[in-house]
């Protein structure tokens, strides 16, 4: 990882941010926090049914480390934050920790991702603490796919807090949804018709091989373009959202293209698709099909202090070893 110079011509020598660069050539600016490694569901992709032997607290970076992690990694270019788990809303305060990141001038943006089933409660607090954008995990619109998926009840409760976290001001809320053939695929058009009817924004995520069960296979990956063909085919044509190459997101300009084959990936992983007559928009994650690693801008932070540059990465750096052996900043 290669540190240089941000080539910006707007900015004085002494307010220039270095950027992180890596061997591939891509810059990182993304950084994603997960808080915690435990959850209160048990996703069958995610982790196994029976117990799990979580880490002890003690383990866990501490808000006071993690900010300092933020604080270091936005003097190397680092400006987006997002916090995951696990499931975030079991770390207990986590508004505190949303408002010490969201005080931190060089962060312009502060999202999180969660499973939505402590979302009432929080949503407030974390609204008045900072928090800017809001991604909920949930992979089907009927209680009994949802048990079938996460082992676990649940499903008004996120309901619940996706509507409470509307009424306080998050929106657009972005709903991920994990496409399995056999399993959600019947999902699929449900989520298309709520992205046409509300505000939500609803991204399919292609099934990764990442499943605790050991139960994926490449058969039941449905894929982006299938999943595309299956919605224009119920709701109408599909538009693509052209992406503003300036930003890691896409811009509000439209390009009347086919949905196959898909359009070239930006930093952000998800592309994005608005109906043609301008009632809502929804998104794939091609992770499987058309895997977007060349322009993959983020580093991951584990809950104990682990970075690393890829999620399928078994390289890492220890970062909570170098904080709690008086590491300096520059180390």
């Amino acid at each position: 990882m290669t540190q240089v110079p941000a080539n910006d011509s707007n900015e004085s020598p002494a307010s220039s941010v270095r950027q992180l660069v890596d061997r591939f050539g891509r810059i990182h600016n993304n950084l994603r926090i997960s808080v915690t490694d435990r959850c209160n569901i048990r996703c069958f992709y995610c982790m196994p049914a029976g117990e799990v032997d979580f880490l002890p607290r003690s383990e866990l970076l501490t808000f006071e480390e993690i900010e300092r992690v933020v604080r270091v990694a936005v003097s190397l270019g680092i400006n987006k934050v997002r916090l995951t788990g696990g499931e975030p809303l079991v770390r207990k305060d986590l508004p505190e920790l949303v408002h010490r990141i969201a005080a931190i001038p060089q962060i312009k943006d502060i999202g999180l991702t969660t499973n939505g089933i402590l979302l009432a409660d929080q949503a407030q607090p974390l609204r008045d603490a900072g928090l800017q954008r809001l991604n909920v995990s949930l992979d089907a619109l009927d209680p009994d796919v949802f048990r079938r998926v996460t082992r676990r009840d649940g499903y008004e409760k996120v309901l619940e807090g996706i509507e409470v976290a509307r009424r306080v001001g998050f929106s657009p809320i972005k709903i991920n949804a994990v496409a399995i053939r056999g399993l959600t695929e019947d999902q699929i058009l449900p989520f298309a018709q709520l992205a046409r009817e509300t505000e939500t924004e609803v991204r399919f995520i292609e099934f990764m091989p990442l499943d605790a069960d050991s139960q994926w296979e490449r058969g039941r990956v449905l894929f982006a373009s299938e999943i595309l063909q299956r919605i224009e085919d119920a709701l109408g044509p599909l538009i693509p959202v052209q992406p503003d190459p300036r930003s890691d997101d896409a811009s509000t300009s439209t390009s009347p293209l086919p949905v196959s084959p898909l359009p070239v990936l930006t930093k952000a992983p998800a592309v994005d698709y608005r109906f043609a007559d301008g009632r809502g928009s929804i998104g794939v994650i091609a992770s499987v099909s058309q895997p977007f690693c060349g322009s993959c801008n983020r580093f991951r932070l584990t809950s104990e202090g682990r970075l690393r540059n890829c999620l399928f990465s078994l390289d890492e750096t220890d970062i909570r070893g170098i904080l709690r052996s008086g590491g300096t900043d520059e180390q």
